[in-house]
């Protein structure tokens, strides 16, 4: 499973970048809000640090509002992906940029009925939130399973790409399922090598090595 960062912060992607944790960033307007920069100058930056897939949100939610922002997205930097809310709109939109050889990421997807039209569409990646579902009390990982299933029964090829995730639980069972990728923001992408044994070990290893009065030069 291909892990994204969630996040616009650069110093966060080049830290997990260069310990080679991530293949690819995905951004929303809460996250570029955060960032406090223009957009195209930040997906730009965001493009030249990280080869990977860059998910860059359209703000318009009409057709032609949809193609126009898109194709600046698309410009920036070969590795962008556009991406689009699942409405019939944004599936229009999302057929157009497949057919102009443009990559997307069809977002805030809730239903596998939904990721069906989303690949029909042409979309490279299908987002479904599973935090926000778990909040309705919801089973959010049903629906990625849900989504697998019926994407395995028919040999569709849009990646599933797990977002809205929170916790480790989310991380490994998205993994056990099949999704393609999970989408992770920094603090929980850190948090999966924690383990106390882990640190618990490395504590006995480290007064072990003192105690032999060694250095390893």
């Amino acid at each position: 499973m291909k892990f994204f960062v969630d996040t616009a912060d650069i110093a966060e992607i080049r830290e997990l970048q260069d310990a080679g944790l991530i293949d690819g960033v995905t951004t929303n307007p809460s996250l570029v809000l955060k960032a406090n920069r223009p957009l195209k100058e930040l997906l730009k930056e965001i493009c030249e640090v990280t080869d990977g897939p860059v998910s860059g949100e359209v703000a318009s939610t009409d057709f032609d509002g949809m193609m126009r922002e898109g194709k600046i997205i698309a410009a920036i930097a070969p590795n962008i992906v556009v991406k689009l809310p699942l409405t019939l709109d944004g599936l229009k939109a999302c057929k157009r940029f497949t057919e102009d050889g443009i990559k997307t990421n069809v977002t805030l997807c809730f239903s596998a009925n939904q990721a069906l039209l989303a690949a029909k569409a042409g979309a490279t990646y299908i987002s479904p939130f599973v935090g926000r579902l778990d909040d309705m009390n919801i089973d959010g990982m049903e629906l990625i399973s849900d989504i697998r299933r019926i994407y395995d029964n028919y040999g569709i090829e849009t990646e599933i790409l797990a977002a809205s995730i929170r916790t480790p639980n989310h991380v490994r069972e998205a993994a056990l399922i099949g999704a393609d990728v999970a989408t992770v923001p920094p603090a929980t992408l850190k948090s999966l090598v924690k383990h106390p044994l882990t640190d618990n070990g490395l504590k006995a290893f480290i007064a072990d090595w003192a105690k032999t009065g060694q250095t390893i030069e």
